[in-house]
């Protein structure tokens, strides 16, 4: 080999070894993990009900109760990372997290940077009122009245089914809407899962539950791109807590309404 081969080799394995480890790496999610024998999972601590801080000051909430049972099933200890809308994906990419269980909604887009699993739970609009109120079907919206944001996909998906005698109150904001309903100015409230979760949180002696759905969203996990074996473990995991009904008893918890059938 003359010394110009030599140096060329050398230098093509010198490159190899660059790239090799961030392709390893890039695949060695999970080892990782059942290696450390700990998971690192980005969590929201302020959108209740699917991430806050509890009067105990510890994160709680739909997907803190998913990472926790994610972790358990993988036999492994949970790290929670408190994120925001903001940084949940970046936190991902920079690999501060493993997970990502932050009511992520799967778009074209998201999807060009980071991969989903299967759907855990749903997100959705809906009507709420008090347990003592009687409301199965759309038509017994009728003769009552609603309050509503204006504009907002609940005001939208809600004059699709709207009965005729329905009286709606459509305010300019969610904390118009919810001050409506909190001070007896309506019977109902439509709204999304968040701000329903939110209101009940505080106003516990209004007895509110959910009542009627008017538009599905579901979330799914957010797993940084090439952690295949990752997140088909996690897909594992998702399958067998559907089948066994732990998925549909978390909703219930949180959201007052199953999981349903999740894509």
């Amino acid at each position: 080999m003359t010394p110009r081969s030599f140096l060329k080799s050398m230098s093509l394995l010198a490159a190899a070894a660059l790239w090799l480890p961030g392709a390893v790496q890039a695949q060695n999610a999970l080892d990782d993990v059942m290696a450390k024998k700990r998971i690192a999972i980005a969590v929201p601590t302020d959108f209740p009900p699917y991430g806050f801080v509890g009067t105990d000051l510890k994160p709680q909430g739909l997907d803190v109760d998913m990472a926790h049972y994610i972790g358990a099933k993988l036999g492994v200890q949970v790290d929670l990372v408190p994120v925001t809308s903001a940084n949940r994906i970046p936190y991902l990419q920079t690999r501060k997290a493993d997970l990502v269980i932050s009511t992520l909604g799967k778009n074209p887009e998201r999807e060009a940077v980071i991969d989903f699993t299967a759907a855990y739970s749903p997100f959705f609009q809906a009507v709420f009122g008090p347990k003592t109120l009687a409301v199965k079907t759309a038509a017994d919206l009728g003769g009552k009245t609603i309050s509503v944001t204006r504009g907002a996909m609940e005001d939208q998906e809600l004059g699709k089914i709207a009965p005729p005698g329905v009286d709606v109150k459509r305010f300019e904001d969610n904390n118009g809407t919810v001050a409506a309903y909190v001070s007896g100015q309506v019977q109902l409230i439509a709204t999304g899962a968040s701000v329903a979760g939110n209101m009940m949180a505080r106003n516990p002696q209004l007895g509110t539950e959910f009542k009627l759905l008017l538009k599905d969203s579901p979330n799914f996990i957010g797993v940084a791109k090439g952690q295949d074996a990752l997140r088909l473990k996690v897909n594992d995991v998702i399958a067998a807590a559907k089948k066994s009904g732990d998925l549909d008893k978390m909703a219930l918890k949180w959201l007052g309404r199953p999981a349903g059938d999740l894509p």
